[in-house]
């Protein structure tokens, strides 16, 4: 380990160690930012060296492969420095959590990221998967991002320059990189806002496993979109139940006995493998039985393409 202006790097890291999943193997360096500036100065350090890198945030929505990755990891969590207020308005930045965030605006008086109580990761990584739940998403409270290329380069963006979609950022997926964020949301009584956080957390512990005990990564496959067979947007865990997938195991990898659309590791000796052929499996009986192909919520690394 050894200390560096951009942040603490750890050679050649287990990154089963750094996500949710709780399994993958190494990378050539992971480099932990704790926040958007140590983050510039990491990128801008790589890419002048010309190494490869990838960025992530609290590793709650990854399964990174068992051979891992042949290149850095650039983390970007656990951020302390607290939001900013300007009215109706909030700065923040990339590193800090998005269920923190919820409940410092619930308490701050400010409505609008209700729909986000209990969902880990940090906003950074909110704001590249477009996270959302109950019928929201973050991209519809977003007045601007602020980004940087994978040379280092800087810029801010509006929404409509990002290319919101469903669980999507195309500039996220093109490469570009979030920093901060700045949100649009509305006045609202503190205590109405503990309630609607409250019911939130309630829904999810209820349905959920909770991911700082089980090894998991919340739910695998995205929603079904209205433009296919479904008809309307419907829950991708309703097509699973309906293909007979409870029960099902794949060495240390099962799907968790309350939502059919999340797999946890959890066995004597899981691997990402499992995980995977267990996630390719659910697909296969979904296609069979709707015609329906499910695309993966999860973002996933190291894998061959079609693997």
């Amino acid at each position: 380990m050894r200390d560096a202006r951009s942040g603490t790097a750890h050679e050649g890291a287990r990154l089963a160690d750094w996500t949710t999943f709780r399994v993958g193997g190494p990378c050539r360096a992971l480099i932990d930012c704790p926040d958007a500036a140590a983050l510039r100065l990491a990128v801008r350090d790589l890419a002048a060296r010309g190494e490869r890198f990838t960025v992530m945030g609290a590793g709650s929505n990854l399964l990174v492969a068992d051979g891992g990755l042949d290149r850095t990891v650039v983390r970007c969590a656990d951020g302390r420095d607290p939001p900013v207020r300007e009215g109706d308005e909030v700065e923040v930045d990339a590193a800090f959590g998005l269920d923190a965030l919820c409940a410092w605006c619930g308490a701050a008086g400010l409505a609008g990221l209700s729909f986000a109580a209990g969902i880990p990761g940090t906003v950074g990584g909110a704001v590249a998967g477009n996270v959302g739940a109950f019928g929201e998403q973050i991209a519809g409270r977003i007045a601007w991002v602020e980004g940087m290329d994978a040379r280092g380069r800087v810029n801010r963006r509006e929404p409509r320059e990002l290319g919101f979609g469903y669980r999507r950022c195309e500039a996220a997926e093109a490469g570009w990189i979030v920093l901060r964020v700045r949100l649009r949301l509305r006045p609202e009584s503190p205590a109405t806002l503990a309630a609607e956080r409250a019911e939130a957390l309630a829904f999810r512990a209820a349905r959920h496993p909770d991911w700082r005990r089980v090894p998991c990564a919340g739910s695998f496959f995205r929603n079904v979109a209205p433009t296919s067979a479904a008809g309307r947007r419907q829950a991708a865990g309703w097509f699973l139940e309906q293909a007979g997938v409870h029960g099902w195991r794949e060495g240390g990898a099962r799907i968790f006995e309350r939502h059919a659309n999340i797999i946890v590791a959890d066995g004597p000796d899981p691997r990402a493998a499992d995980v995977r052929t267990l996630a390719r499996r659910m697909a296969a009986a979904v296609e069979r039985r709707f015609g329906l192909v499910l695309q993966p919520e999860v973002r996933l690394l190291g894998f061959a393409p079609g693997r």
